[in-house]
This record gives C-alpha cells, structure tokens and sequence, in this order.
C-alpha cells in the first residue's frame, strides 16, 4: 500500500488551535511534547520503526467526558483537522496509530463507572474502563462483564468497540458485538446519538428500526467516538473446568475437535487446538508451557464454565468424547497453569528460543484468521508453509510459532473458528527492505484466507498494511466495501475521523 495523499483534503493546522483545545479539556489535558505524542504513535502490534515520525500526532488530548468530546469533534470539523480516537492501544492491526497526524483523542481520562443495575443485570460505563477493574467492581453483587480477550489486564471498553474485539471465552459468554446494549456517540461533526437494539438503552434485541448499534463495531474510529456503553452482565459461573487433552497427531485432534464442538454441551466456555508447529514451539519457550511427552503432537482443549452440576456433567461427557478419540487426559497441572497464562503468554519480548536453543528477542504477533471447519486442515497447514519460506530465506527475522484453533462463533462451539498463525518478529533488525517481506507474508496469508472461503481478521480488524488491499479486493468486493464508503461519507463529509483508516479515503 503506497502512502496515502491526503493533500487534497486540506486539512487545517492542528497547532493554530491548541489554545483552543485547552479551553475545552483544561491545559493539563493537552499534550504536545515528544514524549507524549511518540508514546501514541504505535500499537503493540509490530511496528516500521523507521517510518516512526510518519505516524506521530500533533497532538494528544485527553477528554473527560461527552460534551468536552462534543465540542473537540465541533472544533475538528469546522477547521478539518484529523482525528484518531484511542483507548489502550494494545489493537494489533494499527487502528489507534494515525496515518495524517493530527488530534490524537486519548480516551482513557472517561473511566467511570456511571450505573451498576443489578436487577436488569447492566452496567453503564465510559469507554476507558478496563474490564479486569469493571469485574473486581461487579463481584460486589454478583455479576461479571464475561468478555476475556488475551488483553484482559489492559484493554478498555472503547478499543473493545472500535475493533469488535474477539473473547477467549465468547463460545460461552458472546464477544463484545453480543455483550453491548447500546452506546452513546459523538460523531464527527460533534453531534450526540444514543445507538442500540433498535434504540433502546438497557433492551438486549429490537426489531425497531435499522440495527445502527452494530455498525460501530469494528469502524476503527472511522465513523465517530463512544463515549458511553450499556453493557450485559451475567451472573459469575461457580465452577470453571479447564481440561487439556494429548493427541498423536493433526488428524487425530481435529476430528476430536469437530466431536466436542458439536456435542451440544451448552456451559462451554471455548474449545481449543493447539497444532503440532505449536507445540514445538512451546517446547522451546521458558515460560509459556508445561513440558510434554514427545508423543504428544497436538493439544486440544475444552474449557467449562457455570453451576457445579453443569460443569461436573460436561466433564464426564468431554472426558469420554476425548478419550474415544484417542486423546490423553494432561491432568490438573497442565490445565490450570495454562488456562491461567492465558492473558500474558506473549507479553515479554525475550521469551522464547530459536531452533538452536538461544534465547532471542523478538515481538508476536497474530494473523487472527477466521476459517469454516471443513477447510482448517489446508488453511492451517498452508499458513505453516507460507511462513516458513520467509523464515527460512530471512533467518533470525522470522520465526514460526504456530497455530491456535479456538471456536469462533458467539455462544456456540461448531462453524468456524479464529485460527491464528503466530509469528515472532526481530523488529530491532527490521529495516525497509525486511519490513515490504513482512508486508508480503501477510498478503499471502490474507488472500490464502479468503480463497477457502475464510475472513482476514476475526477480532482485530483487516485495516493494516499487508491486509487492506486483498480486504477491497477481494474479502469486501462484492459491493461491501462500496457501501462502507457510502456511509462513511455521509458520517465523515470532511473526511476527519481516522482518515486513510481502511483505505476510505477513496470514498472522497
């Protein structure tokens, strides 16, 4: 993907204006230094280092609440200035970095927790919340917020929005598209609008009017700022069983895999595949896994969550399901510790150890597919080969770390899946030439998803360098992507809300 123009689009000077940003949040709320735009220049996700200063903001501003979100957009689009709103800025597809510079809209200062409705099981929020500190408050009175994505200790409800975030255990609990009962937000020309299941606030379906909730899932900031959620709760389960079972082979866990996810047990929280390149790499990994047996080859797991006699039912059934399918029960220790791992396994850079046993430094990331079941084998399989051939011709850059297979689909176990490939990446050795190679692998991945009838991006967005060309292309090419341009110049006329996100500059 070339580098956008966006000189046709005149944009003001963001540095005429701080005055006047200080006047709507207070001067403390407004950033200018180095420091503090560089530091939100980038997500978590691997980074050109060398094109850092392309994607540095003019400018962070810090929000406190809706109206001061209101009058910021007012002042934004009278003058066209560039906005990009941002919550934790742990997203690994470069929602929250900006393309043009501009106004970097900070949300994290709206972390209040505004109503906790335990008779309609609600809870109302600002999109800073972080959902780790929402439940610590919920327990109170019994109730949980069940989304669990990998970023649980970090993530807020915002960036949960923005992506349309995927939840480990959304087979059980819904991910945050399902999760949402309605939303407040300030579009780009400042004005307020409550968004729901038919416009409701507190209501979980509506067959009243458009469904205009759900198209700010997923818009990365393009079409405007929520500044409000009303979110559905549900009780916190008794139990929860995590089981892990050893396989002799790919086959042998696959099949195993489609058995559990069409068992109807329905206190599933997610069944898993851990594929043979996983495990290999676990193997050489100092922290992430328990060792096994070499003839373990691949790992299937299946998690249950709700009343003791739920689970406990679950239990025998999945037992037997796993053991007719040639599966080796890993025991207590093996689940548990890794269940437990599940929000910080890849959260240190020297983590793991190439194939000649030195430790090495090196960034993850994930191509957070979705696959239907009947073609995982050849995805999967096709991922590992479109890997390997840049590590093998850029050694020490690259690294394959396997697949994950986890159950896609919200509150059921069958249809299709988030299959991952991970990929361990030397960006301290990155230069321009590695980083178009980088690019390369993940339009491989891309289009090789897309062919077998699969999506880019299951839970981070297709809208980074590498992905978006093969969305147009070809995921969205049957007249989608037409109308999200049709619609994001009617929100956007001027073009301000994160511009060149999802190459919807060509709406203009």
């Amino acid at each position: 993907m070339s580098k956008i123009d966006f000189s046709k689009f005149n944009y003001g000077n963001v540095a005429d204006h701080i005055e006047e940003l200080e006047d709507i949040v207070g001067k403390e709320n407004v950033m200018t230094s180095m420091h503090d735009r560089a530091i939100r220049a980038a997500s978590c996700a691997p980074f050109p280092m060398q094109r850092w200063e392309d994607h540095i903001p003019d400018v962070v501003v810090l929000p406190g609440n809706t109206d001061e979100v209101s009058e910021v957009m007012k002042l934004a689009n009278k003058y066209r200035l560039p906005v990009v709103p941002r919550g934790a800025g742990c997203g690994l597809a470069d929602g929250a970095f900006p393309l043009n510079k501009g106004i970097c809209l900070d949300m994290k200062r709206m972390a209040e927790i505004l109503e906790v409705d335990d008779i309609n099981r609600t809870v109302t929020v600002q999109p800073g919340v972080n959902m780790q500190e929402l439940n610590k408050v919920l327990a109170k009175v019994g109730m949980y917020y069940p989304d669990d994505p990998a970023s649980y200790g970090t993530a807020v409800i915002g960036g949960r929005i923005g992506t349309n975030g995927w939840s480990v255990a959304g087979a059980g609990s819904g991910h945050p598209a399902n999760l949402v009962c309605s939303m407040e937000v300030v579009l780009p020309d400042g004005q307020i609008v409550r968004v729901g299941k038919g416009g409701s606030k507190k209501c979980r379906n509506s067959s009243a009017g458009f469904r205009m909730l759900e198209l700010f899932f997923g818009h990365q900031g393009t079409l405007g700022v929520v500044t409000e959620a009303v979110l559905d709760c549900a009780p916190k389960p008794e139990v929860e069983f995590p089981s892990y079972f050893g396989f002799p082979s790919y086959d042998a866990a696959y099949k195993a895999l489609f058995k559990m996810g069409i068992s109807g047990i329905k206190c599933a929280v997610n069944y898993i595949m851990f594929d043979d390149e996983k495990i290999d790499f676990l193997r050489r990994d100092d922290d992430a896994f328990i060792p096994l047996p070499e003839t373990v080859k691949c790992v299937v797991m299946a998690t249950f969550a709700g009343t003791e006699g739920e689970v406990l039912a679950a239990r025998k059934k999945s037992l037997s399901i796993m053991k007719a399918a040639g599966g080796h029960y890993l025991g207590e220790e093996q689940a548990w510790g890794d269940w437990a791992t599940r929000h910080d396994r890849y959260h240190l850079a020297v983590h793991c150890r190439n194939k000649a046993g030195q430790v090495v430094t090196m960034s993850w990331h994930c191509e957070d597919n979705c696959m239907i079941h009947s073609e995982l084998p050849e995805f999967t399989h096709g991922l590992h080969k479109i890997v390997k051939k840049y590590v093998e011709k850029y050694d020490g850059i690259f690294d394959d770390a396997g697949c994950f297979i986890y159950t896609g689909g919200p509150y059921r176990t069958w249809g299709d899946y988030l299959a991952e490939v991970d990929v361990f990446i030397n960006e301290l050795a990155m230069t321009p030439e590695l980083w178009e190679r980088w690019l390369d692998m993940k339009r491989e991945i891309a289009e090789l998803a897309v062919e077998l009838g699969g999506s880019i991006s299951i839970c981070h967005g297709a809208c980074r360098e590498g992905d978006i060309d093969v969305l147009i292309d070809k995921e969205l090419a049957d007249g989608q992507f037409d109308l999200m341009k049709r619609i994001k110049k009617m929100f956007d006329p001027n073009n301000i809300m994160n511009p060149g996100k999802y190459n919807l500059h060509l709406a203009y």
